[in-house]
């Protein structure tokens, strides 16, 4: 589902989170300041929403909602890099992490 097909539900605030696309970062690299981002869009969006991440950008929008608490109303997460058992090392999946075109989804509440 792209930004364009959930705009005729919500109102979607699209980013370049830091260091990719039109956006600066400033060094060092912090999870924290990427929280920030969120958490200032947030604020922007009227002190509520819900997030959608797709792989790296879900497991962030999973740490904001850790942090942010009510302000995350819901989760859409596609994709996290995450391993959650013993049937494949990390190194396994690192040459399909950002290639794997599954359709797997996870919803958290």
């Amino acid at each position: 589902m792209t930004g364009k097909q959930l705009a005729a539900h919500f109102t979607v605030y699209n980013y370049d989170r830091r260091g990719r696309g039109h956006s600066s970062d400033t060094a060092p690299y912090a999870v924290e300041r990427e929280v920030e981002d969120i958490e200032s869009l947030i604020h922007e969006a009227g002190g509520s929403a819900y997030l959608f991440g797709s792989s790296s950008g879900a497991v962030l929008a999973l740490e904001a909602a850790s942090q942010l608490g009510s302000q995350v109303q819901e989760l859409f997460l596609h994709e996290p890099p995450f391993i959650i058992n013993d049937s494949r090392s990390l190194e396994s999946e690192r040459p399909n992490i950002h290639h794997n075109r599954g359709k797997q989804r996870a919803v958290f509440r």
